[in-house]
């Protein structure tokens, strides 16, 4: 049988599923595994990674599902549910991508001060205080708080990797974007396709 036929389209959408269920295992498991350890103190951070990996194993199990027993709903749903996402991240990778620094400094000012918890973790991560100015009479968790004229805020250390980690994000989302373009796709080719197991004459 030639790679296109019923099999092969079967196959690969449900290999394609595979992928997005380890994808979102990994989000589940590196969230928990960041604040077991510490690493992220931020619930909302942490709610909303393992938030995603949750919502992309659903979509994935519906795939499986829907590519194992060829079942039409299944499948429709599946496929729009992947195209708004493909449309969604696709915007989203695109915006990265097309900041630039004043941008980039305004967004991330918008989430310096949106959470305090976020706050707190950045100062004490990166050793700074402060976004653009260090103040003085304020609790920073910093190392070089100790002695506050030697730290520096910490906006001009958060620029440094700003560009670097919003290329990255924009360049892995729009590559897996392109995944799920495939897979709606595949979806829409293998609901025309006649299950050769069954009677010939039905059109499933």
């Amino acid at each position: 049988m030639v790679c296109g036929g019923f099999v092969c389209t079967k196959n690969a959408l449900s290999a394609l599923n595979v992928v997005y269920v380890m994808v979102g295992l990994l989000l589940i498991g590196v969230a928990a595994w960041g604040k077991w350890f510490g690493l992220v103190s931020s619930i909302s951070v942490v709610a909303g990674v393992i938030g995603v990996g949750a919502f992309l194993l659903l979509v994935a199990f519906v795939g499986l599902c829907g590519a194992l027993k060829h079942q039409q709903v299944l499948l429709f749903f599946y496929m729009v549910i992947l195209f708004i996402v493909f449309v969604l991240q696709f915007s989203i990778s695109c915006a990265c991508l097309a900041l630039n620094t004043d941008q980039q400094n305004k967004l991330l000012e918008v989430g310096w001060n949106k959470s305090e918890v976020t706050k707190k973790d950045v100062e004490k991560t990166l050793n700074c205080c402060g976004f653009s100015s260090v103040v003085y009479n304020s609790s920073c968790p910093a190392q070089c708080y100790t002695t506050p004229q030697t730290c520096d805020p910490c906006s001009s250390i958060l620029q440094k990797y700003a560009s670097e980690v919003l290329r990255f994000v924009g360049s892995i989302g729009l590559l897996f974007s392109f995944t799920e373009i495939l897979g709606v796709w595949l979806t829409h080719k293998y609901r025309n396709l006649k299950d050769p197991r069954s009677n010939p004459g039905a059109f499933l």
